[in-house]
């Protein structure tokens, strides 16, 4: 029997600095949103739920606090953060 084998074939391109810290902070942006979203659901949640939102709460918590270290040590304040977070959302809306 043959095996076929598929290799994915993608240019990888190198992001430089500016680049990385902004995915970082959507990154960031993007994790506190999900940990509030799990909390809510927390708060809701029926019996079989509650161990599920529990853990999601606790990644969630423990990525957040990952990035951030790593913002800190790339200088970046939470200023920026929230500066970005603000223009994403005019993105959206500009494009409702």
């Amino acid at each position: 029997m043959q095996e076929e084998i598929y290799i994915k074939e993608n240019k990888l391109v190198e992001k430089n600095e500016i680049e990385k810290e902004i995915e970082l902070i959507k990154t960031i942006i993007k994790t506190r949103e999900e940990l509030k979203i799990a909390n809510r659901n927390f708060e809701y949640a029926s019996e079989g739920l509650i161990d599920y939102y529990t853990y999601e709460i606790k990644a969630n918590q423990a990525k957040l606090d990952y990035l951030i270290k790593l913002a800190k040590a790339k200088g970046i304040e939470v200023d920026m953060i929230n500066d970005m977070m603000y223009r994403l959302w005019q993105n959206d809306e500009e494009a409702v």
